[in-house]
């Protein structure tokens, strides 16, 4: 059983229900929602669901829609603030809600704690009451859940849970407001740093003990690690009332700590947080595991977050999930993107304060913000604070309210990515090798969605090698996932990519030279001119986009042309109209010899095409009449 919100996913008898009532559903958008369920957060293509669904048949993506409604009639979600559903224009799909498991309807933690012994005297065992988060929304349900199996840990059933998310979703703040509302619980929390704790074993485990042997229950945690695991003690620089040379020299054996950690939760419950575990080493990562797999009671809770995008099919720590997973020894609680309403709700929280929350917003702020940060918070804030400090957003101390700069230009507050946000997405691409970076630079080129072919062109690459190497990239990395296929004129087929984040595309976009650039988008139009030889009137204004954007305005101007001369032979005069008028734009740019020349002609083919225009709209105008 998967659990979201209210409503429950019966996999076992492919049905949805309503708490404990079924909801009739027919089985095509059973099975979609199945697909979204199982893959909650990620952005699903149409591509990808149909070929999911529908393997070896063709279907028409727009049959999706039709099951969409059916989807949200059911879950009676709204397709403008979704809970549960979220359609990305022309993309795709998002499953925004948190997911659990069940067995048989019934929590897997409760259900193990069926067949534990009795719970220990004093120990609660019922949910705590979690007050709203302060600094965080949308995430109560997340917050539910982990004091639900914090209740079972208090029960004496042991509990793993893995938060997941991408960077900046909020998996830390998560944390922070959970273990904030622990009152009856000791806490011990380390962290996984990048390029470290691949270098020392046990780095968050042992960053977790000290913080906990310098908390209020550390003089007891000392007694017990110094005498069931006084190795541990040792390396934390700490003393052990046994003889500590010796020990200090012995390996730290795990079943010492874990032994140790049961006892120390034996009067009062432990939550040991582990956080960014993608980047531990394999010694924590076998910990965890034993951890998971002990069977003696024990009222004890381990909660580890991690961002899938740096975990590979073949890290150690996704064979770990998918293993405990398999034996119902933990759970996952996926971060989605915040909904449009509860961007809403951080922007006022970030510019309002909970005091004035009736206060009213810039009009477009919210829809602003929403769509350039995809609904992730850390981009919500960093967005924010960068329409601030470039004045764009101003507040009115006189009527206490925020409002746009008068007369700011939508598409200069679209440009440039916020510093702090840029640096992050920089320390990602360092990761990656120069090739790959170099080839992420080359998709940049295009707009959101790109073809491998166009990526090949500009970087003068083997388009089969380049499809393949994209192929690896979206299963191994976060930045990019595959939308779709496509036919070129000579047989072959190029697979469309997006990428996972619009401000990752434009930071690989800034990270190349201007004249780098230009060569790069000359090599894109002239592989469309050869690709379509003979037919160039058909892809003339997506070469001019790439001849505008090296700045060739010669050749731009002369794709304009074609484009429009090829609208008119489809008598689609008013686009022809429109072609030639930016064509005339184009025109401030070159040189006053050619540039008059270019004018005239212009001119003309304009008058002529809004002419047509005009005698277009007269006849439909007759014929109306006449009808």
């Amino acid at each position: 059983m998967k659990r979201f919100g209210i409503f429950g996913l019966d996999t076992g008898n492919e049905r949805l229900l309503r708490g404990s009532t079924p909801i009739a559903l027919p089985p095509k958008p059973y099975a979609v929602l199945r697909y979204l369920v199982e893959h909650p957060g990620r952005l699903i293509t149409h591509d990808e669901l149909l070929e999911a669904l529908w393997p070896e048949t063709y279907v028409q993506p727009q049959v999706l829609r039709t099951y969409m409604l059916d989807l949200r009639k059911a879950l009676n979600d709204d397709a403008g603030q979704p809970q549960f559903i979220q359609t990305v224009p022309k993309r795709g799909y998002r499953f925004l809600a948190c997911v659990t498991e069940s067995a048989n309807g019934i929590d897997n933690a409760t259900a193990e704690a069926a067949h534990t012994p009795p719970v220990p005297q004093g120990a609660p065992n019922s949910v705590p009451q979690l007050r709203p988060a302060a600094g965080i929304v949308n995430r109560h349900a997340e917050l539910e859940n982990l004091a639900s199996h914090f209740a079972s840990a208090c029960a004496g059933t042991r509990q793993v849970a893995f938060i997941t998310g991408e960077a900046g979703i909020g998996k830390t703040a998560l944390l922070d407001a959970f273990c904030a509302q622990l009152r009856s619980a000791t806490i011990a929390r380390g962290q996984c740093v990048d390029g470290l704790s691949r270098k020392e074993q046990f780095y968050p485990v042992t960053e977790a003990l000290g913080h906990l042997c310098a908390s209020e229950d550390g003089e007891k945690a000392c007694k017990i690690l110094a005498r069931m695991a006084p190795d541990w003690l040792a390396a934390m620089g700490r003393e052990s009332p046994a003889n500590s040379i010796q020990t200090g020299q012995r390996e730290r054996m795990p079943g010492d700590l874990c032994a140790a950690l049961e006892e120390l939760a034996g009067e009062k419950p432990l939550v040991l947080v582990l956080e960014d575990l993608q980047w531990a080493d394999d010694s924590t990562l076998h910990l965890v595991s034993a951890l998971a797999r002990r069977r003696a009671p024990a009222r004890l809770m381990v909660i580890a977050t991690y961002r899938p995008q740096h975990v590979a099919a073949d890290h150690p720590l996704r064979e770990l999930k998918q293993d405990l997973r398999m034996r119902r020894l933990c759970t996952e609680l996926t971060l989605a993107p915040l909904a449009r309403n509860a961007v809403r709700e951080l922007i006022k929280l970030e510019l309002l304060g909970r005091e004035l929350e009736q206060s009213e917003l810039p009009p477009g702020l919210i829809q602003f913000v929403h769509r350039r940060s995809e609904g992730n918070p850390l981009f919500v804030i960093a967005i924010l604070e960068h329409l601030i400090a470039q004045q764009y957003l101003i507040h009115d101390s006189a009527i206490r309210q925020w409002r746009w700069l008068e007369g700011a230009n939508p598409a200069e507050m679209e440009a440039g990515v916020p510093e702090g946000l840029a640096q992050m997405i920089e320390v990602e691409i360092a990761r990656l090798s120069e090739q790959e970076q170099r080839m992420l630079e080359g998709a940049s080129l295009m707009n959101f969605a790109f073809t491998t072919w166009a990526v090949a062109a500009a970087l003068e690459l083997d388009p089969a090698e380049t499809e393949e190497a994209f192929q690896e990239l979206a299963r191994r990395l976060y930045f990019v996932e595959r939308a779709g296929q496509d036919e070129l004129p000579d047989g072959t087929d190029s697979t469309f990519y997006v990428f996972a984040h619009g401000l990752y595309r434009e930071v690989l976009w800034q990270r190349q030279t201007e004249a780098k650039r230009a060569r790069r988008h000359i090599r894109i139009a002239e592989r469309l001119a050869k690709l379509f030889e003979g037919r160039e009137g058909n892809v003339a204004r997506e070469m001019a986009i790439h001849y505008e954007a090296a700045g060739n305005w010669p050749r731009a101007i002369a794709s304009l042309r074609a484009a429009a001369s090829h609208a008119l032979d489809r008598r689609a005069h008013a686009e022809a109209a429109e072609l030639l008028d930016h064509a005339l734009q184009l025109t401030d740019r070159l040189r006053e010899p050619e540039r008059e020349q270019c004018v005239r002609d212009l001119s003309l083919h304009i008058q002529s095409a809004r002419h047509a225009v005009s005698q277009s709209s007269e006849k439909e105008l007759l014929t109306s009449t006449k009808a």
